[in-house]
């Protein structure tokens, strides 16, 4: 069965990040941006009916499967539409913490948990241009990576448990070039319970 890719329907209201995510901001990453994602990686693989069947995950864990001519498109704009995807469940203004293995492997790793928040920040705001810092999982190890543009750490054979996009439409109205601030708000609004459900999930 052909499929074309959807937007996924954001789990709040565009307000419900305020103040860290302005309600103008998040309306118009969520119906301008990612939607332009989607729409572009729908008419990328137009002409290939039998990657139209395929999850877009599936799509870009085998990038060099793909034909030489569509496979940028399906890398920039595959990869915008899974991470945003990913981006929107991991947001909440609810408090929440990472459960008590995941707070575990995080001090195993990173010694304290502020330790690995600088460590996170620092590399963000380190970032040349646009892209996105992740934490992610591979073979059961932490790790902290920045990906340029639109790549995906699943291209990579990583597991994605944090992403913070660093686009500047992410967050130019409200933070303007300030990107440290933005960074810094990000750790307000993290949904550590999702973290933690994805974290538990990959190690069994």
């Amino acid at each position: 069965m052909i499929m074309k890719h959807e937007l996924p329907k954001l789990p709040y209201s565009y307000n419900a990040l305020e103040p860290f995510i302005d309600a103008k901001t998040m309306e118009i990453h969520y119906t301008k941006h990612h939607q332009t994602y989607v729409d572009k990686l729908n008419a990328a693989l137009e002409k290939y009916p039998e990657l139209q069947k395929k999850k877009v995950e599936d799509l870009l864990k085998n990038l060099n499967s793909i034909p030489e001519d569509i496979r940028t498109l399906v890398r920039n704009h595959g990869g915008g539409h899974l991470n945003h995807s990913f981006f929107w469940k991991i947001l909440t203004l609810k408090k929440t913490d990472p459960s008590p293995k995941l707070k575990a492997a995080i001090e195993k790793k990173f010694g304290s948990r502020e330790k690995f928040m600088e460590e996170f920040s620092n590399k963000a705001t380190a970032l040349f241009g646009s892209g996105w810092c992740w934490l992610v999982l591979k073979d059961k190890k932490l790790e902290i990576i920045t990906t340029p543009n639109q790549d995906s750490p699943i291209s990579q054979g990583f597991i994605s448990l944090i992403g913070l996009d660093l686009w500047e439409h992410a967050y130019y109205l409200k933070y303007q070039n300030k990107r440290p601030e933005y960074i810094s708000a990000f750790w307000n609004i993290l949904n550590r319970d999702e973290v933690s459900r994805i974290y538990e999930e990959a190690i069994k």
